[in-house]
């Protein structure tokens, strides 16, 4: 492995910097203050690599005097690049048929996810110039090869394992019904259990979810078959169907991995695995459900980078975002964001809230369970029984100096009254609560047992979301508007515009539909509505005088 990048050819043991004024520390003086090694070592090295003009990483490896992993580590560290986990990243079998093995092999290298024209490679040696210009002539042109620092052994390993195995569904299926398995080797060490084809087909369904951008995985078994089925955009598309003898050995190696109990089958579990996919940390929380045909699993996946994007980004419209950014500068009062399971309630939360988070504020969190983790922000998981409670966090909460409070959900009065409380102590206050739309909030809440006149001044805003599915861009076609059409719209019939319709292709895996667009109606509390609602109010008024101020509705920001 070359360590030119860190300062070094020639490193000494009693420190100083290589060129360019400075900015480099060499090799030796980083493995020096890390403790890897000591001075000793490292002069015995210097001496023979002036003897032999071998590298100095490589004689200390050599030497037995460090191991690659820590090499591996400070030349990732030196050089600003991220490190190959080569137990815990799923390589895409569709990038590695583009480079031979043996060009694997020769060039240390190994690619193992392409996308938007990045292709994510592992190399012993990510500054082999050489060797990265031969990859590129494998890559359509335009495409940049971006690398990560792997031991060579490691890399050797993982190369092995990535061209010795059939990865492709059907290839893996054929190995099933074709060989001997053996189940006991799903609960063997990685470097083992690789060579078993259900560990590979657990690994191949991972996988090819987070490339087909989907929320959830469902493994559904039948009287005979076991129906895959992934929910896409809030659609549940069913992918392929197994034959069920498969499906107790896929259901002992999903429970190993998220650390779940193999011996219940007769009670609900829930578990989390986290793996590496094109260069993202992927959480999957799974959960098991018995019923009478065999034990039921779905599977959150749970992309960070992806999911946790900052308020503009969301997919609001500007007016929308521009009363989110004036409800999180209020000091004090409960702002709910309200809609269906999957309609994005928690990334509009987790947004807002990172949009506050500074270094002079204390936010805390209470979930069931913590989907994501942010920075500057203390989060807490629902224990029921066991450990923290929705009834605990009231009480230590307080003890803990919070600004802002995020409180899961509002499920029952307890959790109705502790964010009514909370708000009324001085802090913001974010939760989520389940109805069809955001006045419809006040109603639930008054059902739950808060008094109208509290309620009165200490809630800030409700929002209720949706997600609707977006055009293809790629295959959408448009067709003059019809009369219906225009009804609806609320558009001139005599002049009518050209809309568009889902047609489907192989982008969008001819479901006509790409991405989602984010729809919201936002009720801001003001003195008016705090004094309807505090009279006792309906619903039918609290709408007409919320129309009054400008609320505009689902349907209509919709349009």
């Amino acid at each position: 492995m070359s360590e030119i990048a860190v300062g070094e050819r020639g490193g000494s043991a009693g420190g100083g910097s290589s060129g360019g004024g400075g900015r480099l520390k060499r090799l030796g003086d980083r493995l020096l203050e890390r403790g890897i090694t000591t001075p000793d070592e490292l002069d015995v090295a210097l001496r023979e690599q002036q003897r032999s003009g071998k590298l100095l990483g490589a004689i200390l490896v050599e030497f037995g005097f460090i191991n690659e992993g820590d090499l591996a580590e400070v030349l990732a560290e030196s050089a600003g690049l991220e490190e190959f986990d080569a137990e815990n990243t799923l390589v895409d079998p569709e990038v590695i048929k583009l480079v031979p093995k043996d060009a694997a092999l020769s060039l240390r290298a190994l690619p193992y996810s392409m996308t938007d024209g990045l292709v994510l490679t592992a190399m012993a040696d990510p500054y082999d110039v050489v060797a990265l210009d031969r990859l590129r002539g494998y890559f359509p042109i335009g495409h940049t090869i971006e690398p990560r620092v792997c031991p060579v052994a490691d890399l050797n390993d993982a190369i092995d394992r990535a061209y010795g195995y059939e990865m492709s569904f059907d290839g893996i299926l054929h190995e099933l019904e074709t060989g001997q398995m053996n189940a006991a080797d799903l609960s063997i060490d990685e470097g083992q259990g690789y060579t078993h084809p259900l560990v590979r087909l657990v690994d191949a369904i991972l996988l090819d979810a987070v490339k087909m951008g989907a929320s959830d995985i469902h493994l559904e078994p039948e009287a005979s078959t076991l129906r895959m089925r992934y929910r896409i955009d809030g659609v549940l598309i069913q992918i392929r169907t197994f034959h069920k003898e498969h499906w107790q050995a896929m259901l002992q190696r999903l429970k190993i991995i998220s650390g779940m109990n193999i011996a219940d089958k007769l009670k609900p579990q829930d578990g989390r695995v986290n793996f590496k996919v094109g260069g993202h940390d992927i959480d999957f929380r799974v959960s098991s459900w018995p019923t009478v045909d065999g034990e039921n699993v779905v599977m959150r996946v749970l992309d960070k980078d992806r999911a946790l994007l900052p308020l503009p980004e969301l997919g609001f419209n500007d007016e929308i975002l521009e009363t989110m950014n004036k409800i999180v500068k209020r000091p004090e009062g409960i702002t709910i964001v309200t809609g269906p399971t999957g309609s994005g309630k928690t990334t509009t939360l987790y947004a807002m809230l990172s949009r506050i988070s500074t270094i002079d504020t204390n936010i805390m969190t209470v979930e069931d369970p913590v989907e994501y983790r942010l920075p500057l922000i203390r989060q807490a998981q629902i224990r029921e029984g066991t450990g923290v409670t929705y009834e605990d966090s009231e009480k230590y909460l307080l003890r803990q100096d919070p600004d802002v409070w995020f409180i899961g959900e509002i499920r029952d009065t307890t959790t109705a009254e502790i964010a009514l409380r909370a708000a009324m102590t001085g802090h913001q206050v974010y939760t989520t609560l389940h109805t069809n739309d955001a006045i419809g909030a006040l109603p639930r809440l008054l059902d739950l047992g808060l008094k109208p006149e509290l309620m009165a001044g200490n809630i800030v805003a409700v929002i209720a979301q949706r997600l609707t599915p977006k055009l293809c861009p790629e295959c959408k076609e448009g067709r003059p508007a019809d009369p219906a059409d225009c009804r609806l719209l609320g558009l001139d019939g005599e002049e009518p515009p050209v809309i568009y319709h889902p047609v489907g292709c192989a982008v969008c895996n001819d479901r006509g539909f790409k991405g989602r667009y984010a729809l919201a109606e936002i009720l801001v509390m003001d003195d008016d509505i705090d004094e309807l609602i505090s009279s006792g109010g309906t619903r039918a008024s609290l709408k007409t005088l919320a129309r009054e101020k400008g609320f505009k509705s689902l349907v209509e920001d919709g349009v």
